[in-house]
């Protein structure tokens, strides 16, 4: 039996240092532990390791989530940039300006839209 596949989201690309925090920065934020967080990146898509290295987590993700806005950050995953889109309002937020990723126009993929609605809502734990 083939093993589910894994998310592909689309997370801090293209790369800019100013929509990244660290995991401590953004637990802090969240009022979580940092290993909560870590888990936030890897199942619900909120950061991601940058170059192998350090995990970065994208403050408006971060934000999204934190919100439940599940709309947002599907958006989000599929790369959606667009001034009509409910993900520019986070990217304001936070300050941060919004670049638009190679290949933008892409559907959410259907691996990772389905695994991020499968998920259960966020503990208060």
């Amino acid at each position: 039996m083939k093993p589910p596949e894994e998310p592909n989201y689309v997370v801090l690309t293209p790369y800019d240092p100013r929509e990244g925090m660290t995991l401590k920065q953004a637990a802090d934020r969240a009022g979580k532990s940092e290993t909560t967080v870590k888990n936030w990146c890897l199942n619900r898509g909120i950061g991601r390791r940058v170059a192998g290295g350090v995990w970065v987590v994208s403050r408006p993700a971060l934000e999204m989530l934190l919100d439940d806005d599940h709309a947002a950050l599907l958006a989000y995953h599929s790369g959606d940039r667009s001034v009509t889109s409910p993900v520019q309002q986070y990217f304001e937020r936070t300050g941060v300006p919004c670049g638009q990723p190679k290949g933008s126009r892409l559907k959410p993929d259907n691996a990772a839209k389905a695994a991020f609605l499968a998920m259960p809502a966020r503990s208060a734990g």
